[in-house]
């Protein structure tokens, strides 16, 4: 009789762990991204909040670091999953890339900075999300 029950919450739980998992890698990627910002703010090499940032050199390190977090943020999403990993990470980069054309959307024609930036962060969602997989993968079988 408990089999019956266990069967039941096992979809529930995997569904549980199977969005905090995104949800987690997601998280990280926020919080990476803006415990960097803040400090370049407060050392006067980005404007302050709120104020257009047009100069590309800045655009791109932002990009750079984002990239980066985005990564290590499928990697987590990869090691978090309770199963299929792989498909963990791919509904991670649907959601930011849509997450992040909506923004692109949104922001550029508010002219906070050049259109390239929101663009590439758009474009950029699914190969940092192909490089934490493939990061995963290999510690995965070296492992």
């Amino acid at each position: 009789m408990t089999t019956p029950m266990a069967r039941a919450r096992t979809p529930s739980r995997r569904w549980g762990r199977s969005a905090a998992a995104v949800l987690l890698g997601f998280v990280t990627v926020v919080v990476l991204s803006l415990g960097t910002d803040q400090p370049l703010h407060v050392l006067k090499v980005y404007p302050p909040w709120g104020e257009p940032m047009h100069d590309p050199g800045l655009n791109l390190l932002a990009l750079a670091y984002r990239c980066v977090y985005g990564v290590v943020g499928s990697y987590i999403m990869a090691r978090l999953a309770p199963h299929s990993p792989m498909g963990h990470v791919w509904v991670g980069a649907a959601i930011g890339f849509i997450l992040s054309l909506a923004g692109a959307v949104a922001t550029i024609p508010l002219n906070l900075g050049p259109a390239w930036y929101p663009i590439a962060l758009a474009v950029s969602a699914l190969p940092t999300a192909w490089i934490g997989r493939t990061l995963y993968l290999r510690r995965q079988a070296a492992g």
